[in-house]
């Protein structure tokens, strides 16, 4: 089972948790994380530290954030290349966690990903697909070469 860490600003990420476990009563695998006014970065790394280790289970990790760009985005992304299997998504809402909630079994990170961002709308990206569209730099010659 894919784990899922739900990391928003203010009490967002609590708020979504607990909405969803009220639909689909307790979540195995599953916390949230909330990014408070005043709060540090350097707080928030250790909180979402300690979220990955608690949700992973071997399958991966799927970072769940509100905004791209934003601190628990950003920690998330420094997060996940040092995981395999983690995913970050960003723009995430009440209704299409709902709607992913029972693919958590069967997906894998990378399909997750995927199916999350064709079912979500417009604000709803993942920090793959945002690669995607700046490529990391790539040197056109190599100054050292003979």
């Amino acid at each position: 089972m894919l784990g899922w860490v739900i990391a928003c600003h203010d009490d967002r990420a609590h708020a979504l948790l607990e909405r969803l476990e009220k639909h689909a009563g307790p979540l195995a695998q599953c916390r949230a994380v909330n990014f408070w006014q005043g709060m540090s970065t350097n707080m928030l790394s250790r909180m979402m530290c300690d979220a990955l280790y608690q949700t992973d289970s071997g399958d991966g990790v799927i970072f769940l954030t509100d905004i791209t760009g934003g601190a628990p985005y950003r920690i998330a992304a420094l997060m996940s290349h040092k995981h395999s299997h983690c995913e970050v998504i960003s723009g995430i809402h009440y209704a299409l966690l709902e709607q992913m909630l029972p693919l958590r079994d069967g997906l894998s990170s990378e399909s997750f990903r995927h199916q999350i961002v064709t079912l979500g709308d417009s604000e709803v990206s993942s920090l793959w697909h945002q690669q995607q569209k700046n490529p990391p730099f790539v040197l056109l010659h190599d100054l050292y070469a003979n």
